[in-house]
């Protein structure tokens, strides 16, 4: 385990004499003598020091994980707090938080954030090997990407921090580094242009670091390049309005996913991973198949892509407190503290359920008002629903199940990359972009060749639009639709193993492809330029507010929804009041509460006056 590693690394140090000496500035970092590893050696050029400095960074990370997810939903409108929540929960929901908030301590992420910037200063990246092949890239490039993804998460959580990119070993230099500041979106700018995070090899999407399993594959621990750098030019184009970089953001994505396996190879949405009715039932007793808990594996067409992991005995380092939180367990007499709101609810039972007919040709719509499951399927398949009660103290309680976070595995590890996520980022930049039919597709079939060659590009028929789309390859010999047949049980059918690609949507609402109630306005092709602007903005607002939706129904109590309504906020003409009504709406649309939102600023934390507005 990563701590464990860490702890007996530390120790060794010590023994040897050569443990950090770090005296910070106490009042901004409060930090440890261990947060910045070897800071008395001028190089890390030898394969002890690269590892385990990198296995500390890792180590570190684990302090972010529960933050990661608690900052970024209970803020948002899909959860809901219970009577059992604590002060520190509630004050994060109600946009209360003070600097006595346990959760607000930015000096666990300037401990990943100093010993990246002491890392990247000191390994020596000109060493090769007798092959001549650079020995520590794969880590410099681990450790690049993690110190980008970090610094854009205090922008996220904090709007503007303290900035510093070289290792701070004395109190000094601490001090000069808090009257250093940057914005969020100088954060993400840095990075793009001047950090050289954009100049590194795409080979280092995939080629990590390979340390064995801890736990889970070491593949999982690392931040993709272009991932990262997806994310910092979908961010910096949401707040610039630079449709030039919503571009650069959609093709970052998509280059991770026609990388992700190496080259002639795909990285499907995948046909098994459906939830839906089965076929003719009746009775509409359950649905089949299954989404959650996300495989933890690393093979080619697994789900997840990047997570911080957790420990597994609450005495060690960074054990995470979700499942607790979220599920009824005997350590917290089974009363959670983190419930589905009523909102959550609301999205995921008026979305259209379409299903197949037997025989595969035409569909019929799920009733709305079912007693277990209702609408999209991805909710009920999280969140089960008529858990068993539980007698507590002579007293009957009902009992919650979050499948997303389950208490049958030994430790919580919180995503932060997962295949999914990857194509509904491409599809929101697409969007944005221009091209909100392309992202439609995403939602509605999938990507194919001919999906794009025959729905997508005659609908852009400039030279420039075509020029950019043709470079998304999702090539008909390895990305192919499914079709109907394929979820059809009669004799006589047989799904096909090549057929590898759905819409997104349908992975819980049925078969989105003959679901008229899901379909793109203004389907004609347009020529007359003026015309076909104002079409595109039309379609644009449409499928950004499909988007939002998806998002809610596919990443509910991930961690990802507060950060999806504000970059959705900052697109429309009143940022301010966008935020205010849809996380007002958690307890129900004609609920609304009245949550502290007073500006922009609001919009972030602070701490003692250094990190925030």
């Amino acid at each position: 385990m990563i701590t464990k590693i860490y702890k007996i690394f530390c120790a060794g140090l010590v023994g040897c004499g050569i443990a950090a000496t770090l005296t910070s500035c106490e009042d901004f970092f409060n930090q440890e003598s261990d947060d910045v590893l070897y800071s008395d050696q001028e190089h890390l050029n030898n394969a002890v020091d690269t590892i385990y400095s990198l296995t500390g960074i890792l180590a570190k990370l684990q302090a972010l994980g529960d933050r990661t997810v608690l900052f970024g939903e209970l803020r948002g409108d899909l959860v809901d707090l219970t009577e059992y929540a604590d002060s520190n929960l509630q004050a994060i929901a109600n946009f209360e938080v003070n600097d006595n908030n346990k959760y607000n301590q930015p000096s666990d992420y300037y401990a990943v954030i100093n010993n990246c910037n002491y890392f990247i200063a000191h390994a020596d990246t000109a060493l090769r090997s007798n092959r001549n092949e650079e020995i520590f890239m794969k880590e410099y490039c681990a450790v690049k990407a993690i110190r980008a993804w970090t610094y854009l998460q205090l922008g996220l959580v904090y709007g503007k921090v303290p900035f510093y990119t070289e290792p701070l070993l004395s109190k000094d230099a601490a001090e000069v580094a808090e009257s250093s500041q940057k914005t969020l979106e100088e954060i993400c700018y840095y990075f793009l242009h001047e950090d050289g995070l954009m100049d590194l090899p795409e080979r280092y999407n995939t080629e990590y670091p390979a340390y064995g399993d801890i736990r889970v594959p070491s593949k999982l621990m690392y931040f993709p390049l272009s991932l990262v750098r997806g994310d910092l030019y979908l961010w910096h184009a949401t707040l610039t309005n630079n449709v030039k970089e919503y571009k650069e953001a959609a093709k970052q994505y998509y280059t991770y996913i026609s990388q992700r396996n190496g080259l002639n190879s795909a990285y499907p949405i995948g046909r098994s991973n459906l939830d839906m009715w089965d076929l003719g039932e009746a009775k509409w007793e359950s649905p089949r198949t299954s989404l959650y808990p996300v495989d933890e594996t690393a093979t080619a067409n697994s789900e997840a892509i990047t997570m911080i992991i957790g420990d597994s005995l609450p005495s060690e380092g960074h054990y995470s407190e979700l499942r607790n939180l979220f599920n009824s367990t005997k350590d917290n007499d089974y009363r959670v503290s983190i419930k589905p709101s009523q909102r959550v609810k609301e999205i995921s039972q008026a979305t259209p359920n379409c299903v197949l007919s037997n025989d595969a040709r035409s569909v019929f719509y799920a009733p709305q008002n079912l007693t277990d499951y209702s609408g999209d399927l991805r909710l009920p398949d999280a969140c089960p629903p008529n858990q068993r009660p539980e007698v507590v103290k002579g007293v009957s309680v009902e009992t919650q199940k979050i499948n997303k976070y389950p208490v049958s595995r030994e430790m919580t590890h919180i995503i932060v990359y997962r295949r999914i996520m990857v194509y509904l980022r491409m599809a929101e930049a697409l969007n944005r972009a221009g091209y909100p039919r392309m992202a439609y597709e995403v939602l509605s079939e999938g990507l194919t060749n001919q999906v794009i060659d025959t729905k997508v590009i005659p609908y852009y028929p400039t030279a420039d639009d075509f020029n950019y789309l043709v470079q998304f390859d999702f090539n008909d010999a390895r990305y192919e639709n499914c079709e109907p047949e394929d979820y059809v049980t009669r004799a006589g059918f047989e799904p096909l193993a090549t057929h590898n690609t759905i819409g997104i949507h349908t992975r819980g609402a049925g078969w989105t492809p003959m679901d008229t109630t899901y379909v793109l306005p203004h389907d004609t092709i347009e020529y007359n330029a003026t015309k076909r602007a104002q079409l595109v903005k039309e379609q644009q607002a449409y499928v950004d507010s499909l988007i939002l939706a998806e998002s809610a129904l596919e990443f509910a109590f991930e961690g990802t929804r507060y950060y999806d309504i504000m970059r959705y906020a900052l697109r429309q003409d009143n940022p301010e009041a966008t935020m205010k009504k849809i996380i007002g709406a958690r307890k129900g649309i004609d609920n609304p509460t009245d949550v502290k939102l007073t500006g922009r600023s609001s919009w972030f934390l602070t701490w003692k006056g250094k990190l925030g507005y």
